[in-house]
């Protein structure tokens, strides 16, 4: 969007970006990336789970848009920003359904 070859705005339609099911029940899609960062955004059906423990090489972090997530010892509703820094692991599932914004921050 820049054309003076600063700084650049990326945006996009998230409607527009293709699912893909990673499990039974659970569809990401996949963001905007840079050298910084990536972007995800994940449905959870009621009664799902993500496929398997996913470990953290970099620092990430959720915004819960709606639902409700299970994550470890923790219930969070549709407001919780739930950041997990290098070196952690956890799981997500949900009981009723819920949708989550992502970032996953990238250490030069």
């Amino acid at each position: 969007m820049n054309r003076s070859g600063g700084p650049r705005v990326q945006a996009l339609d998230v409607a527009q970006v293709a699912p893909r099911e990673v499990a039974p029940g659970v569809v990401s899609r996949r963001l905007t990336r840079t050298d910084h960062a990536r972007g995800w955004l994940i449905d959870f059906a009621p009664g799902s789970e993500w496929p398997e423990v996913d470990v953290h090489t970099e620092e990430e972090r959720y915004y819960v848009i709606s639902g409700e997530i299970i994550d470890g010892d923790g219930v969070f509703g549709a407001g919780s920003y739930v950041v997990f820094d290098a070196g952690t692991s956890h799981r997500p599932r949900s009981v009723t359904g819920a949708r989550m914004l992502g970032v996953s921050i990238r250490v030069p």
